[in-house]
């Protein structure tokens, strides 16, 4: 065999290994993460309130506290990695994570690239108005001023059911749709569950939500084929949801209860 091929072999050979190496790093276990005596949690921390950076400087929001509870619960250190919403599955993927607790909304093409807990968060899209206002389905809407982000998930779902009546209006984000109906520039917006509870602070029983038109579940995502971890992540849910703990850090970061749509999902 010449130098050129045992080269190449030698290259192939090394590829290989690296592939097992990899392979053996991404079937990673609870028993790993305690042996290291810390567990890496990928966290977006522009998304309030599940993930922002607080005045020490410091990941905080829902998400870092699950991720803390996290900690707590398997006895290790908590490294919170921040993220971005289009590097966090890549990061996971390279093993610069142990988990994402990201708020990554579970939705079957996710589900091809990572493997999903049952749900540990969620949001709600909804038509938001006066308290008295007299609307309680769709048709009602007619001929209603309706303000919305432009191009959201919200956009979308209003858009879908209104009537061709419906005067929707469009801004720039949910700030702006926010403080149309606050100033009776609207009658109704199409917000989240989060937003909702933004509004109801800013002005407390003026306002309800009058139709909800969609939900979206989120959850914690481990790497492909890493079956026993993703068991444990499931057995810390349903312990959470079981002992009030994840209601607490719901009501703590969006004033109200954790919704049922995610309370009693199962994976």
């Amino acid at each position: 065999m010449n130098i050129s091929r045992r080269m190449m072999m030698a290259a192939i050979g090394a590829g290989l290994m690296m592939g097992a190496m990899a392979t053996a790093a991404a079937a990673q276990t609870v028993e790993d993460i305690k042996a290291a005596g810390k567990v890496k949690i990928g966290m977006l921390v522009d998304f309030p309130p599940f993930g922002i950076i607080n005045a020490n400087n410091e990941p905080d929001g829902y998400d870092a506290d699950v991720a803390k509870l996290i900690g707590k619960e398997w006895g290790v250190e908590v490294q919170i990695v921040p993220v971005t919403g289009p590097n966090r599955i890549p990061y996971l993927q390279s093993n610069q994570v142990d988990l994402l607790v990201a708020s990554l909304g579970i939705t079957e093409e996710r589900a091809k690239s990572v493997d999903f807990s049952q749900p540990y968060a969620g949001i709600s899209i909804g038509v938001f108005g006066a308290t008295d206002a007299a609307v309680s389905k769709p048709e009602d809407l007619s001929g209603k001023a309706i303000g919305v982000a432009r191009a959201s998930t919200q956009d979308t779902a209003v858009t879908k059911v209104a009537p061709a009546d419906a005067k929707i209006q469009r801004f720039d984000d949910d700030a702006s749709a926010v403080q149309a109906l606050l100033s009776g520039q609207v009658e109704l917006i199409g917000v989240s569950n989060v937003v909702a509870a933004q509004i109801d602070k800013a002005a407390p029983g003026r306002f309800a939500q009058k139709l909800e038109l969609s939900q979206q579940v989120q959850g914690i995502a481990v790497r492909k084929g890493s079956t026993e971890l993703l068991t444990a992540v499931n057995a810390f849910i349903d312990k959470v949801k079981a002992d009030g703990e994840l209601n607490k850090i719901h009501e703590k970061w969006l004033g109200a209860p954790l919704p049922d749509f995610v309370a009693t999902a199962e994976k």
